[in-house]
């Protein structure tokens, strides 16, 4: 897999090596073509705001937007996956802060940027690859999927640790 990490935020938040691991994780996990391709940029909150705006017609800075490309989908396990480019994501650090911050308010005790740039990072993924969230069942899939991919995620960590 290509999966090219840039870091314009200007916050050194985002972690590339971890983040093109993450990625590289989810793709694997859902079946994506090894040789598919895959840009993650994170940027501050004006160039984020002005993508928002050009691409989605909405106002202010978001935390994460997906641009896919080839419009690649999981594999199944009886058919072979496409090769080709998944897609952009682009995520804004100063956006996930405040939202772990806003988690940890609620009660998500040991909750921090990482995590928040990690499930962004799932999420936005997920997007590229055709789920999204606007009805009610999309909304249950794809986060139900987004969730047991960052616990899978987080097993994988403790493994990797292991000696």
């Amino acid at each position: 897999m290509s999966i090219e990490v840039i870091d314009e935020s200007g916050l050194d938040l985002v972690d590339v090596r971890r983040t093109q691991r993450l990625a590289a994780f989810v793709m694997d996990a859902m079946r994506v073509h090894p040789l598919a391709e895959l840009v993650i940029k994170a940027v501050d909150e004006d160039t984020i705001a002005e993508l928002n705006a050009k691409w989605m017609e909405k106002d202010g800075p978001t935390d994460v937007l997906a641009f896919p490309m080839d419009e690649l989908r999981p594999g199944t396990v009886n058919e072979e996956p496409e090769e080709g480019v998944l897609g952009d994501l682009v995520l804004c650090p100063a956006v996930a802060v405040r939202q772990a911050d806003e988690a940890v308010a609620r009660g998500q005790i040991g909750y921090g940027v990482v995590d928040e740039l990690e499930m962004l990072t799932v999420h936005g993924i997920l997007h590229l690859l055709g789920y999204d969230h606007a009805e009610p069942e999309e909304h249950a899939t794809m986060f139900g999927l987004q969730a047991r991919l960052l616990v899978s995620w987080q097993g994988h960590l403790g493994e990797v640790a292991r000696p």
